[in-house]
């Protein structure tokens, strides 16, 4: 394949060095692999990637007619976006500034016929909806036939301990 697929994510609200965490480990990876890996990862940016990976999948399948199966992740770049900057006020009418920085994302993929899966994906068949509720009726029906509740039913006594030692004076 001459042409690498691009996916791009631009002005992501987390810090370029926290995404880089999730993302270094991403590299040369097939897509399944990495799709469990971003799935496992308790790091805020791999929700983002995560997203962007699936954008970067359905385009190489889409518009490159590309199998999925073949697809690794050849780079994974991110840059610094712009900074905004808001002012927290200080002690002595001083102030600090706080840079809220943001991350430019780029996920390039690529073919590769080397490819040969680590593990398998388990797939859950799909349930039918409306044999599970009939099967959830009968059950009920052909289960023990309920007695009715007495609305008022007495309380048990509380002991001597109870009525002789109040918290509150009546």
């Amino acid at each position: 394949m001459d042409r690498p697929v691009i996916a791009k994510l631009k002005y992501l609200r987390i810090a370029p060095r926290k995404v880089r965490l999730a993302a270094s480990s991403l590299k040369n990876l097939p897509v399944q692999e990495a799709e469990a890996y971003l799935r496992l990862s308790p790091t805020r940016a791999a929700v983002p990637i995560l997203k962007l990976l699936h954008s970067a999948i359905s385009n190489a399948e889409k518009n490159f007619k590309l199998p999925t199966d073949k697809l690794f992740i050849k780079e994974i770049r991110v840059d610094q976006g712009p900074k905004s900057k808001r002012w927290i006020p200080r002690a002595r009418g001083s102030s600090n500034t706080i840079e809220r920085k943001t991350s430019h994302l780029t996920l390039t993929l690529a073919v590769s016929d080397k490819i040969t899966p680590r593990f398998t994906f388990m797939v859950k068949p799909k349930k039918q909806k409306g044999a599970s509720k009939k099967k959830k009726e009968k059950a009920k029906t052909e289960g023990k036939e309920k007695e009715p509740i007495s609305k008022f039913q007495p309380k048990p006594a509380k002991g001597f301990f109870k009525k002789f030692f109040r918290r509150k004076v009546i």
